[in-house]
C-alpha cells in the first residue's frame, strides 16, 4: 500500500528457523532488489530495523566526504 510522500506499508514477514525473512516483491520492486544485490542492516534499539541498498549508503558516504572537503578548501 502506497502512502503520501513516497512512504509504503509492504505488508508482514515471517521469520524463519535460520533468521531468515523474504522482502516482498512489491519492495523489490520499488527499490531494484535483485538476486545478489547486498543490502546493509541497520538498527537502532529505540527505532527499528532499516534495511538499505548497500550502493545508496556507499554514495551517501561519499557524498558527505565530498562535501566535508569543499568544505574545508572554502575555509
Amino acid at each position: 500500500m502506497k502512502g503520501p510522500d513516497g512512504k509504503y506499508i509492504f505488508g508482514t514477514v515471517k521469520v524463519g528457523e535460520k533468521g531468515q525473512i523474504v522482502i516482498p516483491k512489491e519492495a523489490r520492486d520499488v527499490f531494484d532488489i535483485k538476486p545478489g544485490d547486498s543490502l546493509l542492516l541497520l538498527g537502532d534499539e529505540k527505532q527499528g530495523i532499516a534495511i538499505v541498498k548497500n550502493e545508496l549508503m556507499f554514495k551517501f558516504a561519499q557524498d558527505i566526504l565530498k562535501a566535508q572537503e569543499i568544505r574545508e578548501d572554502e575555509e
